[in-house]
């Protein structure tokens, strides 16, 4: 079977160099409950879901 990529380079970016850091949070058990139903029912990742929700929550949020 011919190599249909050979002669092609693949090119990767160096883990961590994606723009994301891999950080370490707590979160109580009822939140995590409810995260991971969210990403059952919407087929998100319970990653991707925390993204959104903490970019959600620091462009809306005011400060009195």
């Amino acid at each position: 079977m011919p190599n249909e990529f050979s002669g092609e380079t693949l090119k990767i970016k160096k883990r961590g160099e994606d723009g994301n850091r891999v950080i370490t949070v707590r979160l109580q058990e009822d939140i995590l409950g409810e995260l991971d139903k969210l990403a059952r029912e919407t087929n998100y990742s319970r990653n991707e879901l925390i993204n959104i929700i903490l970019r959600h929550g620091v462009n809306t949020i005011e400060i009195v």
